[in-house]
């Protein structure tokens, strides 16, 4: 979700955005080159399922060693976005952490540990999930609009009924507060990142990579995007409430992150909610998320497995730790 001032109209943009200092940046995100980094990296990634799958392990952990290398390139490129037009502490950490992390994947990938590859084809999955969404622009325009038209039902709901206008990315996304009657003279418009499609690929492509009866993969994937989408919502009225009505413009914090973080002080409600309050807490939504899911599709703790090795450089058994080992895999293709 982006802030804008309500005054100052919205001119359409393709792809997400955000606005600073009331001018339109579109995100880089959007651009096509970047479009294609992703879709390289994805597109290499599935070629190696393929590889792997008519049994040439060598040319498959090759393929995936070099897409994620891709990944990490493409993820490093997303740093300047997050750093000055969201300044999300959180989501910059990640972007530069995500090329050392990659480029460490590939490299064991090359080594010879096969079993990243069971990882290598649920990024590529999840790929196949979000990108459409990002890249087609039917697709997308559908979840923004269906997305703030839901959390407008819900503001409607609680006596809160500002209608949506045209937000700066094209659509009917902007929730259209009065500036005369708010506290900050801001809004804010829901964009793809506020759709949760992102949390909702994570799942799909783990729940899909792994062999297990469809019965329970199709149960675990109801109970994650349910669970993705009700949450989501809550989220989005909250950011969407907090930006106009400034529930968190106290005088401290306002000095605080105008002198030291470059904020502008009619955006530091929107900052806090979103980029700390929110995200915070949607950390501890994957996890619980992810801790609900295992308790239906246990077969998803071997990718797991490998992601904590990534981090750590340490084998851990988390089948044996959370008394699932008769749902270990005995073939993780």
């Amino acid at each position: 979700m982006s802030a804008v001032p309500v005054t100052s109209g919205s001119l359409p943009v393709g792809g997400l955005e955000s606005v600073v200092g009331g001018s339109v940046t579109p995100a880089v995100l959007s651009s096509p080159a970047l479009d294609a980094l992703a879709w390289v990296a994805i597109a290499g990634f599935f070629v190696a399922v393929v590889a792997q799958w008519r049994d040439q392990a060598d040319l498959a952990r090759l393929l995936a060693a070099g897409s994620w290398v891709v990944f990490g390139v493409f993820w490093l490129t997303m740093v300047p976005y997050y750093y000055y037009d969201a300044q999300s502490p959180l989501q910059t950490i990640l972007a530069l952490a995500a090329l050392p992390l990659c480029a460490y994947t590939g490299y064991l990938l090359y080594g010879g540990r096969e079993s990243l590859l069971l990882l290598s084809k649920a990024v590529a999955l999840m790929g196949l999930i979000y990108l459409p969404a990002e890249t087609i622009p039917f697709v997308r325009q559908w979840l923004i609009e269906t997305t703030a038209m839901q959390a407008h039902l819900v503001m409607d709901l609680i006596a809160e009924s500002p209608g949506l206008s045209e937000g700066a990315n094209g659509y009917q996304s902007r929730f259209d507060f009065d500036p005369d009657e708010t506290a900050t003279g801001r809004t804010t418009y829901i964009v793809l990142a506020c759709t949760g499609i992102g949390s909702m690929a994570i799942f799909g492509g783990l729940i899909a990579a792994v062999s297990a009866p469809l019965k329970r993969k199709l149960g675990a994937f109801a109970l994650a995007i349910g669970v993705i989408w009700f949450l989501n919502l809550l989220r989005n009225v909250f950011i969407a409430l907090a930006s106009p009505h400034g529930w968190f413009q106290f005088d401290w914090l306002v000095s605080f992150m105008t002198t030291y973080m470059g904020a502008q002080p009619d955006r530091v409600s929107f900052l806090v909610a979103h980029n700390y309050i929110a995200q915070s807490l949607s950390v501890v939504a994957l996890v619980g998320i992810t801790f609900l899911v295992v308790r239906i599709l246990p077969e998803i703790l071997a990718p797991l497995e490998e992601v904590l090795f990534i981090i750590s450089g340490t084998e851990y058994d988390l089948f044996e730790a959370l008394g699932k080992e008769d749902a270990r895999p005995d073939d993780w293709r």
